[in-house]
């Protein structure tokens, strides 16, 4: 009798550490998830600080370089559909379109000497050059994040947790399809 006790109370014991593992693991993967949201949300902040400035942008652009329509509709267009993105993927494969149509804006206005010295327009270059850089941070730390949470979610034995329990890998927050070529505005 005494036997069947200490066995009971050994399993018992088993069975409550397994579930304190198991519930770490979880526990675990929750906290790793919302740091991913979280950085998600530093990314979403810079983007839209950037969507807030473009009309800005291209308002005063348009007074100079009114033959140049093609890329300031590209520019509001990308604007438009960033803003209709549901999803994260949505949202960085449209904010990776728009980073080339900037770049083509940038480009064009190379060619007007007049709208480079206007001070509204140094002023939003500035306030665009600086939510660049902020979105260039905010995405890497981004991609930082997602791949710790990744390697937890793929690693072994906790990954078999991670499935059993929903958790499933993330994209890290890449760039456009041909965004390693400089913009090219022909005249």
């Amino acid at each position: 009798m005494k036997g069947c006790l200490v066995a009971g109370g050994i399993l018992l014991l088993l069975v409550a550490v397994a579930g304190l593992y198991v519930m770490g693991v979880y526990n675990g993967f929750v906290a790793k998830e919302e740091v991913c949201n979280q950085a998600w949300a530093n990314v979403e902040s810079v983007l839209q600080r950037r969507f807030d400035l473009i009309p800005n942008l291209v308002n005063t652009v348009k007074g100079y370089a009114a033959h140049e329509k093609g890329v300031l509709e590209e520019v509001v267009r990308l604007r438009s559909q960033w803003g209709e993105a549901k999803t994260p993927e949505q949202k960085a494969g449209v904010a990776s379109m728009l980073d080339g149509a900037l770049g083509r804006l940038m480009v064009v206005v190379e060619s007007y000497p007049e709208l480079k010295a206007n001070q509204n327009f140094i002023a939003l270059q500035d306030e665009l050059a600086g939510t660049e850089n902020r979105i260039s941070v905010e995405r890497q730390r981004y991609n930082a994040t997602v791949q710790e949470y990744n390697v937890a979610v793929r690693k072994m034995p906790r990954g078999f947790f991670a499935r059993l329990f929903g958790f499933n890998v993330r994209a890290p927050f890449e760039a456009a399809q041909g965004a390693e070529s400089a913009p090219v505005v022909a005249f």
